[in-house]
């Protein structure tokens, strides 16, 4: 079985949204005699994260609101091409019409849908990087997206009250953020997401799978 980390490593030099200095995971290592402990300092949506609707939504809920099989099961890994910088409804549409996969899709019912865009190929922090529209957040949730990831520290840029978080947010769809999806070719995967359990929170940290076919026990 192939496995592919999708995650980011966190360092201190790693990217982080609009390179923002605040963002920038501190580590802090003491050594006493043969015992060595590390400090972490970071930002929840720094690095590969998990939204909940309390992130954007007035009066939301925190990451309890999510079930953990919300973040196991299947996923499609959707490519998109280099030119696209705005992935609208349209854009999914025709992307979708172009996709083989071993199955025949009816919408994206039970899927959680990975967005794998020009961004995995960038190491630093592109201002510029593709992102998500309200339309193609409404396309989404009425297809009946399970998830929505991309391979971007953010779902959308420079849009006013930020439609494209809240319409999947307000829809208890989750936001996958931060991923790396380089090396991993377009199709159905398991995906295996699991949120660190921080109480009261509106994100939190993941290490992101994902296992190339069905895995049995995540079926029923």
């Amino acid at each position: 079985m192939t496995i592919y980390d999708v995650s980011m490593a966190i360092q201190p030099g790693m990217a982080v949204y609009k390179n923002k200095e605040e963002k920038r995971p501190l580590l802090k290592q003491t050594t006493r005699g043969h015992v060595t402990e590390t400090l972490l300092t970071m930002n929840l949506h720094t690095g590969t994260h998990i939204d909940a609707p309390l992130h954007m939504v007035p009066e939301g809920e925190d990451m309890a609101v999510y079930r953990l099989d919300q973040f196991m099961g299947k996923a499609l890994v959707v490519p998109v091409p280099e030119d696209v910088d705005v992935l609208t409804g349209e854009i999914i549409q025709e992307v979708m019409a172009g996709l083989n996969t071993p199955v025949e899709l009816t919408g994206f019912d039970g899927l959680f849908v990975l967005f794998k865009t020009r961004n995995s190929f960038v190491d630093g922090f592109d201002p510029n990087f593709v992102y998500l529209a309200a339309d193609g957040a409404e396309f989404l949730r009425a297809g009946g997206a399970k998830g929505v990831g991309i391979d971007a520290l953010g779902i959308e840029r420079g849009q006013a009250d930020h439609p494209a978080h809240r319409i999947l947010l307000q829809g208890y769809i989750p936001v996958l953020e931060g991923l790396r999806l380089k090396e991993v070719p377009p199709g159905l995967y398991t995906l295996i997401a699991l949120p660190l359990s921080i109480e009261e929170v509106e994100a939190a940290p993941v290490r992101a799978i994902l296992l190339e076919g069905s895995c049995d026990f995540l079926e029923g």
